[in-house]
């Protein structure tokens, strides 16, 4: 349904579901297949998802001393950490490093966008691409273990979530099934007749006549009671109860609320599509979400809609130019409003690609012309795919910041030191989730015990300190 469906769209979409598979039927099975886990803290993690990989040489782990046809145009500047350097495409990061950790060595052999982005997020160690993905990723099953039906808000929320790369579904639940997808919200949060589908019918009149049309059903169902001594029915009820609560709930409405920002604080994270992705993933968890995911894709990366900068798509440094304004002060925003707001104890922001791109530029005809990219047939510079090295950045969590982790060799090929791969990765985001990554198995299509993290080690400088 799109983003600015009608009131009336939305009820009747409401009311439908009560009749099928939807939402009441997404919560029972959820409910149904979550595993038991141990009390915790209410944890969460951000993932800003730079969908197509981003060149790690022109932005967190510059060579300036590299030859010319590897180190790009950028100047390099310091940052708040000492010892630390950027380019001077993100300032407003350099400003608060401080506030994150750097991580320049993580490594992994999936080449093809769909393999390397199913290698990080869900541990496949498959190099070659497929369709979609045979293990579940690592935002579905933390969901799955840590799904609560009793709670307002979808637990698991896309922001322009993460799916699909062209035709190759690139993250999903797999054999955990369609219930443990995130609740994915389309369209730009700061186009001004955005909304929400599905979420916040709060005048008193829309939700008495969806109560009533509730009432309605169930009176026919009173004598199935009487017969019921399983209780599935008064479940039935509450997972109905639960799809209402959603639709009217005034905690859901005002979460995914923008308009409740200061318009100061908006304009501190961009009035554009990704500051407000940003903002309203910062919103998200402060009200008690606890997987978010957004991608920064579309018009604001340039003509191909990617961070894929091959020369036959970008000028690849045109295109980093281009989207850099939007990109630093988007991440620099959400990372200082997280400690602002007391929210760095227990929510973690990670920012990455599938992988980082070639450090030797090369030189091929553009397919066409646009934004960041010269008339087709037109010789330009570009960087490939490359995932023998990859730059992303943590912030909050509990950890100790202002450090860099790792590093590459003088031209940015290769990993010389502290060099980490998927497994690593997934274990330090369910360490701070407070998932046992050493002992949780996961029941596949077969009914197979199956690891969440195989021979991997989360990464002791991005695990929270005491």
């Amino acid at each position: 349904m799109p983003a600015t469906a009608s009131r009336r769209e939305i009820l009747r979409a409401g009311l439908a579901g009560f009749g099928m598979l939807s939402l009441p039927g997404m919560l029972r099975l959820r409910e149904a297949s979550a595993a038991t886990v141990a009390p915790r803290e209410r944890t969460a993690v951000i993932v800003v998802w730079l969908r197509g990989g981003c060149s790690h040489l022109d932005t967190y782990d510059p060579k300036p001393d590299a030859p010319s046809e590897f180190r790009g145009p950028f100047a390099t500047i310091e940052t708040k950490t000492p010892g630390l350097q950027f380019t001077e495409l993100i300032p407003r990061q350099a400003a608060i490093s401080d506030r994150f950790t750097v991580l320049r060595s993580l490594a992994h052999t999936g080449g093809g966008h769909p393999a390397g982005s199913l290698q990080l997020l869900s541990g496949d160690p498959d190099a070659q691409d497929k369709p979609g993905p045979k293990y579940p990723d690592f935002m579905s099953v933390a969901h799955y273990l840590r799904s609560d039906s009793r709670r307002a808000l979808p637990n698991y929320i896309g922001v322009n979530p993460i799916t699909r790369y062209d035709n190759f579904q690139i993250a999903g639940p797999a054999y955990l099934g369609g219930s443990y997808e995130p609740f994915a919200l389309h369209g730009d949060p700061s186009a001004p007749d955005f909304r929400v589908p599905n979420v916040g019918l709060s005048h008193p009149s829309q939700a008495d006549r969806l109560r009533g049309r509730l009432r309605l059903s169930h009176s026919f169902d009173d004598f199935r009671r009487d017969l019921d001594a399983s209780g599935t029915v008064e479940a039935i009820d509450r997972f109905e109860s639960q799809a209402l609560d959603l639709l009217t709930s005034p905690e859901a409405a005002r979460a995914f609320d923008l308009t409740r920002e200061d318009p100061k604080l908006r304009e501190r994270y961009g009035l554009n599509q990704w500051g407000q992705q940003c903002l309203m993933a910062r919103r998200l968890v402060e009200a008690g979400v606890e997987v978010v995911t957004t991608t920064f894709d579309g018009p604001l990366c340039g003509r191909v809609a990617n961070w894929d900068d091959h020369a036959v798509n970008h000028h690849v440094f045109d295109a980093l130019k281009f989207r850099a304004t939007y990109f630093d002060q988007a991440v620099s925003a959400l990372i200082e409003d997280v400690y602002a707001r007391g929210l760095d104890k227990r929510v973690l922001v990670v920012v990455t690609g599938e992988f980082g791109r070639t450090p030797r530029i090369s030189y091929v005809a553009s397919s066409g012309g646009g934004q960041a990219s010269a008339p087709a047939g037109t010789v330009q510079p570009g960087r490939d795919h490359w995932p023998r090295a990859n730059s992303m950045i943590w912030a909050g969590g509990g950890i100790t910041t202002g450090r860099v982790i790792g590093a590459t060799d003088r031209r940015g090929e290769d990993v010389t030191d502290r060099r980490v791969g998927p497994q690593d990765f997934l274990a330090t985001i369910y360490q701070h989730l407070g998932i046992d990554y050493a002992s949780v198995t996961i029941p596949d299509h077969a009914g197979r015990p199956t690891p969440i993290v195989t021979n991997g080690q989360a990464i002791p400088e991005l695990i929270a300190t005491a």
